[in-house]
Formats: structure tokens, C-alpha cells, sequence
């Protein structure tokens, strides 16, 4: 898998050119993980679109990403600009979920020159944590990693599902994801969301615990360029609990935009 220095460590990423399903038609799109998660989070209905140039990375301290994460999203945001810089992307489509979501919108404001445009999944301006949350990770985190996973997933999730899911974010060191949650708590761009020139697609699901789809109703109210998918029948983890209908929201997007 191949790699790229980071500020503190290695960032290790995925890249798939399409290149099979032909000639590459829009500006590269890279996939951001939420909380505690990793490259993985994105299915390969995601990673393999037609035409596309897909890339996901492991945020640092996650996944195989060595070094420490970080405990706010203009950190992480710094490390993602800093990725594009390492591939000579000087501007691509960002597409995050979660806190990944939270993480693109920041870099939307602080560096529209790079951003053509935004894919925002089961996220928000402002993003809802229970201020407990993150101390619960270091005190109980059996506990509180199975509170997550209950709360994550939608009510169709298999018990196959839960346990993969379980196995996945147990892997996140607990200080990891205690500053994921910290970061997410103090991120807060409602006051800004009409700055934000780049085209964007907002994808909700329906039955979301972690992040209300009205966060999504918001986000496509204020942003300028919006566009509102919802997903029926889906909770916070949409992109793995229906990826051929996030796939097929997005490549109908990429489709009527003008890259």
C-alpha cells in the first residue's frame, strides 16, 4: 500500500484510476473516514467508481497511519491539505463522512482554491457529541464502544455487520478516538456555511442517531450550490448500509456538474 510522509509519521492511502472503466472524467475524488474509522469505511462501490480517480487515506493514528491524531478538525484538515500536496493535487473533489464531512467543509473555507467541490455524508455544520462522550472512551471503552456501534448503525445492520464494525474501531487506540470526539465537539461553522463557493452534495440517511438528517437539511439550506440526497432506511454508517445508492447519488451528481 503505498505511503506518504506526514507531519508526524506516514499517511497510507488507497488510489484507483478507474482507468478500467475508462478515461478519467472528472477531477479526483478523495474519501475522508469519520471518528475511528480508516480507509475501510468506504466500500468498493465508493472506491471503484466508473471514471473516476478514488483515493482514501488513513487519517493519522488510524487504520495503518502511524503518528498521533488529532484532537481538533483544523488538525486533521491540515494533514489532508498537506496529502494533496504530497500527490500534486492542487485541486480535487473531498468527499467526508462524519467527522471526515466536518473535516472537508473546513478546508472548503480555509482553502477554496483546492476544493472543486464537496460530497458531505451524515454530517453537519456543527457536529452533535455528548459532551461525556469522550472521557467514557478512556474510563469504560468496552461499554462505550458498543453504546457507538448500537447508535452508529441503522436497524437492518446484521449481526455479522456489528461485529466487524466492533472489531474495526476497537482497533483505533482509545486516545485516538477520545480526540476525535474532542475535535468534532469543537467544531462549529454554522455562521460560515454561505462562504462556502464550491459545489456541494449533501447525502443523508433517514435514520441517522449520531448525526439527525436535519443536519443535512441545514447544510443544503445554507450552502449555496447544494444538492439534498436522502437515504431511506439508513443509519450514521450509510456509505457501508447502502453503498450502491451513495455510489449511484454521487456519480449522478458528478454527472450533471460541470468539472
Amino acid at each position: 500500500m503505498p505511503s506518504v510522509a506526514a507531519r508526524h509519521g506516514v499517511i497510507h492511502y488507497s488510489d484507483f484510476s478507474g482507468q478500467a472503466q475508462g478515461a478519467q472524467r472528472w477531477p479526483p475524488l478523495l474519501l475522508v473516514h469519520g471518528a475511528g474509522g480508516s480507509r475501510l469505511d468506504w466500500p468498493a462501490e465508493l472506491r471503484r467508481l466508473p471514471g473516476a480517480r478514488v483515493l482514501t487515506l488513513d487519517l493519522p493514528g488510524h487504520g495503518r497511519s502511524t503518528g498521533p491524531g488529532r484532537a481538533t478538525i483544523e488538525g486533521y484538515a491540515q494533514d489532508v491539505r498537506l496529502f494533496l500536496d504530497r500527490l500534486g493535487l492542487e485541486r480535487a473533489i473531498l468527499a467526508g463522512h462524519s467527522m471526515g464531512g466536518a473535516i472537508v467543509q473546513h478546508l472548503a473555507l480555509s482553502n477554496p482554491d483546492r476544493v472543486v467541490g464537496l460530497v458531505l455524508i451524515a454530517t453537519g455544520s456543527k457536529l452533535p457529541v455528548d459532551p461525556a462522550l469522550p472521557q467514557r472512551i478512556l474510563d469504560a471503552p468496552d461499554a462505550t464502544l458498543d453504546w457507538i456501534i448500537a447508535n452508529a448503525w441503522g436497524p437492518q445492520i446484521t449481526d455479522d455487520q456489528r461485529a466487524l464494525a466492533r472489531q474495526r474501531i476497537a482497533q483505533t487506540p482509545p486516545s485516538v478516538l477520545r480526540d476525535d470526539y474532542l475535535a468534532c465537539q469543537s467544531f462549529d461553522v454554522r455562521d460560515r456555511l454561505h462562504q462556502i463557493t464550491a459545489p456541494a452534495l449533501i447525502v443523508g440517511a433517514a435514520d441517522d442517531r449520531m448525526v439527525r438528517v436535519s443536519f443535512s437539511e441545514t447544510l443544503a439550506e445554507r450552502i449555496p450550490h447544494a444538492t439534498l440526497v436522502v437515504i431511506q432506511g439508513a443509519g450514521h454508517m450509510v456509505p457501508l448500509e447502502r453503498p450502491a445508492e451513495v455510489a449511484r447519488a454521487i456519480t449522478e451528481w458528478l454527472e450533471a456538474g460541470q468539472w
